[in-house]
């Protein structure tokens, strides 16, 4: 982001905001054990919206920012059985970067307790902020895995209106 773009985002970028942010703080509370809290802290006070190195960072919807951190770091264990779930023949979430498990496992946490966002928004935002970390084909696995995910946690969302009834030629759109 450019030292011209504003500092105040509409609505939805500043949760797009917030979710990279949310995986910036995952990354660093998993690589430096840091506390949850102080690290929360720091990038409320020090890094969301605020100028570094001459650039103006956007502002981020503070509350999802805090509600994702936090919701990872308490449910750990339940997240990683999911994105486990999720992931191809040989894959396991500890053989997985740091970054990659912080990413998927902020997706999880939306997929799995944040049913008023649309599960398309959630693969979409990480989606590409998997794009904005990884130049190889980093995106292309995370598209996969939570495709996967998010068609086991919110099948709902995925099914047809035409096809939920099975009879196309019945159909109110036809």
């Amino acid at each position: 982001m450019s030292a011209s773009d504003s500092v105040k985002a509409p609505p939805a970028q500043g949760r797009s905001v917030a979710r990279l942010a949310a995986v910036q703080a995952l990354y660093q509370i998993e690589l430096s054990d840091a506390v949850l809290e102080s690290v929360i802290e720091e990038f409320l006070d020090h890094r969301i919206g605020r100028e570094i190195e001459g650039a103006q960072y956007a502002e981020a919807d503070r509350e999802h920012f805090k509600w994702l951190v936090r919701n990872v770091s308490d449910r750990l264990a339940e997240l990683d059985g999911c994105v486990g779930g999720a992931l191809g023949t040989g894959w396991t979430v500890s053989r997985l970067g740091a970054l990659m498990r912080a990413l998927l496992r902020a997706a999880a946490a939306e997929l799995l307790a944040r049913p008023d966002i649309p599960a398309r928004v959630v693969l979409n935002e990480y989606i590409e902020l998997a794009g904005a970390f990884f130049s190889g084909r980093e995106p292309a696995f995370v598209n996969a895995a939570l495709d996967t995910l998010a068609h086991s946690l919110r099948a709902g969302e995925f099914t047809s209106p035409v096809n939920a009834g099975g009879d196309v030629r019945s159909s109110p759109e036809r």
